[in-house]
């Protein structure tokens, strides 16, 4: 009699203690704002598919700078930029005077940008199976089963991709060595690329059906910088991450664990269409402040320099010394700027853009700048204007979170969630705990919340 209810107690606390999902699929389509959702021009099936069974947010507020690396970074760790440290595409260093890439990875692996645990990590702490195509700033992650990242070049997305992966891709004819071909064709590449990388994810799923996928497309992005939001281009891009979308469903379907996974298709960042662009670095240089090479390298005795980050624009101050009279002089000057819309002094940081200080990250700038509507940044040294007309239009984004045209999309939907809920809205800080929530795996230290009005 006591073993029997000894069994039976297992089996009850077993079942409490259940995940709502065995396997979460994260798919970040790039540049996918809130208002493509309700678009009539804009035709995506299988997502509205997934939300009319699940749960949708009116909005997402992405993280500042509104770009590719640190928002991806954001959504995997739950956290602000200061705290997971990847603080924009790039950032300014300034020993070497000089920016240092971080968008493609080009330089640098996960652990040596990231510094706070991501999602995967704590699954595969807990024992699950992992799978991350080409996730942003994940390159060599040891806590990756099955990866390949995202980078251009086809040497280091084989350096870096899980050998049996590549090794079953080239028998299954999936065109891994299009790679860089791909990548230099541009826009003309993007759909074949976003292609190439889910049979890579599709593959996964039906091979190892990993707790724990995440994928990146890009077309999307690519097509609205070319051309600016909610145009026929973007549209088509829209529709063919959609057209993925589709297939990673149809891949757990197949894999038999449809039931059991749950979806979680969100972005980045939306996006601002702009006619101008604001060169900071020319206005610096009229007073001295920046002194340039041949208009291409940054003199020695240069004493700042305004890196643009699209609709912001990152300023560092390199004479150490005089730097609060620096600030001083320019703060009021570069506030007036035709298309500056707000400046954020280093005291506001945290509150205003959740970053911290270059005295507790010298990779931070002493200043921010913001564009406004129809605005981005440019840094080359090499212009005389400050201001630049761009005719025909295009796309950016790196704006400010809050401007409403850079809120994100979010549909979660599946094992564990809610049918039929739209949420007003909601932060990009809260997708880590709520994945973490499907999954039963502990996540404490999240800035972000568990979305319960979204699971069951």
């Amino acid at each position: 009699m006591l073993e029997r209810l000894l069994v039976l107690f297992f089996v009850v606390t077993t079942l409490a203690h259940a995940a709502p999902a065995e396997h979460v699929i994260l798919v970040s389509i790039d540049g996918w704002a809130h208002h493509y959702f309700d678009d009539p021009k804009c035709h995506m099936p299988a997502v509205k598919a997934l939300a009319a069974n699940g749960v949708r947010s009116k909005r997402m507020e992405c993280s500042f700078p509104t770009v590719t690396w640190t928002n991806h970074t954001t959504l995997v760790t739950g956290v602000h930029p200061g705290k997971h440290g990847v603080l924009a595409n790039e950032y300014f260093d300034r020993e070497q005077r000089k920016k240092i890439p971080l968008i493609p990875d080009p330089l640098f692996n996960k652990d040596e940008i990231v510094k706070t645990p991501t999602i995967y990590d704590a699954a595969k702490a807990a024992g699950m199976k992992t799978a991350g195509v080409i996730w942003p700033a994940s390159r060599g992650a040891k806590t990756l089963d099955w990866t390949v990242p995202d980078v251009f070049e086809q040497e280091l997305f084989e350096k870096y991709g899980t050998p049996e992966l590549l090794e079953d891709a080239r028998a299954a004819g999936i065109p891994i060595e299009k790679q860089m071909e791909w990548c230099k064709a541009g826009n003309a590449g993007k759909a074949q690329r976003d292609y190439m990388y889910t049979l890579l994810a599709t593959h996964i799923i039906k091979k190892h059906k990993p707790n724990f996928l995440a994928i990146h497309l890009v077309s999307l992005d690519s097509f609205e910088h070319a051309h600016g939001r909610q145009v026929a281009e973007a549209y088509w891009a829209a529709n063919d991450s959609d057209n993925r979308v589709a297939d990673l469903v149809r891949a757990t379907e197949e894999a038999g664990i449809r039931d059991k996974t749950a979806f979680v298709i969100t972005t980045d960042h939306g996006f601002v269409t702009y006619t101008k662009s604001i060169n900071a670095n020319s206005a610096l240089k009229k007073d001295g402040f920046v002194k340039a090479v041949l208009g291409k390298s940054l003199a020695p005795d240069s004493q700042v320099f305004a890196m643009a980050e699209g609709g912001s624009c990152f300023v560092y101050v390199l004479d150490a010394a005089n730097r609060e009279t620096i600030l001083q002089q320019i703060t009021p000057k570069l506030a007036k700027l035709e298309g500056v819309e707000g400046v954020v002094e280093s005291k506001d940081f945290d509150s205003k853009l959740h970053h911290i200080t270059t005295a507790q990250d010298g990779r931070e700038p002493d200043l921010v700048l913001l564009a406004a509507d129809g605005y981005t940044f440019t840094d080359s040294l090499a212009d005389s204007e400050v201001i630049i007309p761009n005719d025909p239009p295009k796309g950016a984004h790196g704006h400010f979170q809050l401007d409403p045209n850079l809120y994100g999309g979010f549909v979660i939907s599946g094992a564990g969630v809610k049918q039929g809920v739209v949420l007003d809205e909601m932060k990009n800080i809260d997708v880590t705990p709520t994945m973490a929530k499907l999954l039963g795996v502990p996540f404490p230290d999240a800035d972000g919340r568990v979305l319960n009005e979204a699971l069951k």
